[in-house]
């Protein structure tokens, strides 16, 4: 006989979760019907978005090229420091084996001075307020041991300063290294706004900056354009000859360039020492803020934190190194914000 059993009811916890598992699906189902499908950024914009960042890694590459000039001039200072503290320590052993020999000499003879015995305190200090009251010194002692006193201040004096310089070198590590990720992140950034183009799109943008490039390398008619002086003349025909050469932020040639680096190098083949980042080579010479007075191979300042740099090239164009994907090449100077020149 077959068993008639009552179906076994759902739990009301059961229910319960699926009671609100379904409702939860119709919530979704109506946000994605109500959303706003996702919209895809077309080549310009993705280009502007770029090119902004472009000039945001810039930003950082001249807070990065001051850090590591800085690193390295701390370093080659902290050097310096540290062999004068060396030779300084060495002279000072001399001074007191001198001493040593004279104790020595005096104990073989049936004792030592008390005079040598403060000679050879560890506090000079201490000693010259003792030796006021003995009549025993000569002044050729008096004299060794002001020397002493006098080298162990300078040994201290440098010792304390290369303690400062190294907290201040670890201080501009962390900073060089803070704004070398900023760059990257920027132009990772960027990178990833150009993967979103599609392959067409990426060709267009591409032949776009190639154009630009060959386009902005023909030389610029300087017949009336007359240089600063003869090192500027010099200096404009170094980056000249640069043109075409990729930028690469932090460079300084002859491979790549960044802005500052591609200023830098040119007057350095002339014998032009002038600072590193754009930021200092505002302040290397006389600031010109009329463009109808600049002249071939004055510097040429750009934007209000003066965070690009190029030569002026006459006509109303600069040369210059001017983002990552672009090449030395010359540009109007329109197309960015001119803040002044500056005549080395």
């Amino acid at each position: 006989m077959a068993s008639h059993r009552r179906p076994k009811q759902p739990s009301r916890t059961r229910v319960t979760v699926l009671t609100t598992a379904a409702a939860a699906a119709v919530v979704l189902s109506a946000n994605a019907a109500n959303a706003a499908p996702s919209e895809k950024l077309g080549k310009d914009e993705v280009k502007a978005k770029v090119d902004k960042l472009y000039e945001q890694a810039e930003q950082a590459t001249e807070k990065y090229n001051g850090a590591k000039e800085k690193q390295q001039k701390l370093q080659k200072e902290i050097s310096t420091i540290q062999d004068n503290v060396a030779r300084g320590q060495q002279e000072l052993n001399k001074l007191r084996d001198g001493l040593g020999s004279m104790a020595t000499a005096q104990y073989r003879s049936g004792g030592i001075d008390p005079s040598v015995q403060l000679f050879l305190s560890s506090n000079p200090d201490d000693y010259l307020d003792k030796a006021s009251t003995l009549d025993q010194l000569s002044s050729q002692q008096v004299e060794a041991l002001k020397k002493i006193q006098d080298k162990q201040r300078e040994l201290a004096q440098e010792r304390a300063e290369a303690t400062e310089k190294l907290k201040d070198l670890a201080s501009t590590r962390t900073e060089l290294g803070n704004k070398k990720k900023e760059v990257q992140g920027k132009l990772a950034e960027a990178q990833k706004l150009l993967n979103t183009l599609t392959a067409k799109e990426k060709a267009a943008l591409d032949a776009e900056q190639a154009r630009a490039n060959r386009s902005s390398t023909e030389r610029v008619d300087l017949k009336d354009a007359p240089p600063a002086s003869g090192r500027a003349s010099a200096a404009f025909s170094a980056a000249q000859s640069q043109i075409g050469k990729p930028y690469v932020y932090g460079a300084t040639g002859p491979s790549s360039f960044d802005c500052s680096g591609l200023t830098s190098w040119a007057y350095a083949q002339v014998g032009v020492s002038i600072p590193r980042t754009s930021e200092a080579q505002a302040n290397a010479g006389t600031r010109i803020y009329n463009q109808s007075d600049l002249k071939v191979g004055d510097l040429v300042i750009f934007y209000g934190d003066m965070h690009h740099v190029g030569l002026y090239a006459g006509n109303g164009q600069v040369l210059h190194a001017p983002h990552t994907g672009a090449v030395v090449r010359y540009e109007a100077m329109g197309n960015m914000p001119f803040q002044f020149g500056v005549r080395i």
